[in-house]
């Protein structure tokens, strides 16, 4: 059994993303759709056999090629594209094949039948300058754009151009990491993006943590993260450092989310410090909704 994760670039229209989702369900147990107005993004949790998930995966991309249109599309997440990423997530090492090979065929047939120039990240990236998301969100769907006409960078599947509503997506295996955020009271989008900056690993911050500082609005801020190996790294762990970053006084942690399902390491330590938003151990603990 696997998981799909497609992260796709609608949050705010119930009546499409209930469309989108519903298109990813297809044969598919859907465990879990977040949405988040400001980011503007959905993520969608499944479950399946390797097989039948590729085939779900093919078929929510087509939706969203059919759905969003990216040349209208704002919101606080990077994206480049309708079905931004596409991460297919093993839960037992010996399962990292079949979810490798399921990746391959759900990108192969994005770039192919729907047309839309897709990207290996991760541990699929045939360049280590690749591996990272950021590689390609830089300078937004403008920049891809140029950088496709130039030839600087080439699909790993599909036209060598950006599809001209669905933009491009990203894919790759890997294992569960944990999409974690976090919002700071008394801290301007300049302090929260600072504070994701000496969060990050590639600042100095915490092994296999990506972050991001968004501006959530009305005086609201946040750091977005991603949390690459939870059983190193414990969410407890990033909120205090998240609360060391910020300094005595001014800043600090207010609440938490969790997009999506977690495992239950990642969970190690957490005494109810922050509120969790939406989470029900019983809904988003990956060990309770799926059998490993």
């Amino acid at each position: 059994m696997l998981l799909g994760v497609p992260n796709f670039s609608e949050g705010r229209e119930s009546r499409k993303i209930e469309e989108i989702s519903g298109a990813f369900a297809t044969g598919a147990a859907m465990l879990e759709v977040h949405s988040d107005a400001v980011h503007n993004r959905s993520v969608v949790t499944l479950s399946a056999p390797p097989e039948v998930l590729a085939s779900a995966l093919i078929h929510g991309a087509r939706a969203c090629v059919e759905r969003i249109d990216m040349r209208r599309h704002d919101g606080a997440h990077p994206c480049i594209g309708a079905l931004d990423v596409c991460p297919v997530v093993w839960l037992r090492q010996d399962d990292g094949d079949a979810a490798r090979d399921a990746a391959l065929t759900t990108a192969r047939e994005i770039g192919g039948e729907l047309e839309v120039p897709v990207f290996l990240y991760g541990d699929l990236a045939r360049h280590e300058s690749h591996r990272e998301r950021a590689f390609f969100r830089a300078g937004g769907l403008v920049e891809l754009a140029r950088r496709l006409h130039s030839g600087e960078l080439r699909p790993d599947f599909g036209p060598q151009r950006v599809h001209e509503r669905a933009g491009a997506t990203l894919v790759t295996a890997r294992p569960p990491l944990v999409a974690f955020n976090v919002e700071l009271a008394e801290a301007d989008l300049r302090t929260a993006k600072e504070i994701a900056s000496r969060l990050r690993e590639a600042g100095g911050g915490l092994d296999g943590v990506r972050a991001i500082g968004v501006d959530l609005g009305n005086g609201r801020t946040q750091v977005s993260t991603n949390v690459h190996d939870p059983n190193a790294v414990p969410l407890t762990a990033v909120v205090e450092r998240i609360r060391g970053l910020a300094g005595p006084g001014g800043a600090h942690p207010v609440a938490a989310e969790i997009v999506g399902l977690v495992p239950e390491r990642a969970l190690d330590g957490w005494d109810d410090e922050l509120p969790l938003e939406g989470f029900d151990p019983a809904k988003h603990v990956i060990e309770r909704r799926v059998r490993i």
